[in-house]
């Protein structure tokens, strides 16, 4: 073979792809689109659950370090907490108050909360409803009975 020959072998191997090559490419990454999308779409829920079950820790963490401020001084009726006075009741527990959460890191921008006098319910304010998907702090009942907590936030309830 001379050296033409050769040379015009290897421009033509060098064309690039054809479009059958092409074609097979786009139709295996749609197939593995096709697989994956339901696997992503549904992650929503998936993060609101791992965000009450944070916010849980949140308000436990904060609820114990009140009560160990009242046990370093059971005189105190309140304490301060990143900027918020936390209300203590006759227990040393905090109160059902909306200081608790905001103490807690659990900013009004990111968390709804309702009050009653026994609970306090935080809700991602990322959802309509405030229904399901939250987590309930209980008050102590007694000294013997510290507070407790209820979280109901699963994927279906916080889609």
């Amino acid at each position: 073979m001379n050296k033409q020959t050769m040379h015009a072998i290897r421009k033509q191997a060098q064309a690039g792809f054809t479009l059958i090559e092409l074609i097979v490419v786009i139709v295996i990454l749609g197939i593995l689109a096709a697989t994956a999308l339901p696997k992503f779409a549904n992650l929503g829920g998936s993060a609101r659950v791992a965000t009450m079950k944070a916010a849980q820790g949140a308000l436990q963490t904060t609820a114990a370090s009140v009560h160990g401020q009242y046990l370093l001084n059971p005189t105190i009726t309140s304490v301060t907490m990143e900027g918020v006075t936390v209300p203590i009741d006759s227990f040393g527990y905090p109160t059902s108050t909306a200081a608790l959460a905001l103490a807690a890191g659990l900013t009004a921008a990111d968390y709804g909360t309702t009050v009653t006098s026994t609970t306090l319910t935080i809700y991602p304010t990322s959802l309509l409803s405030t229904t399901g998907c939250t987590v309930v702090y209980n008050v102590a009942t007694s000294t013997s009975a510290p507070p407790s907590y209820a979280n109901n936030a699963t994927t279906t309830t916080c889609n």
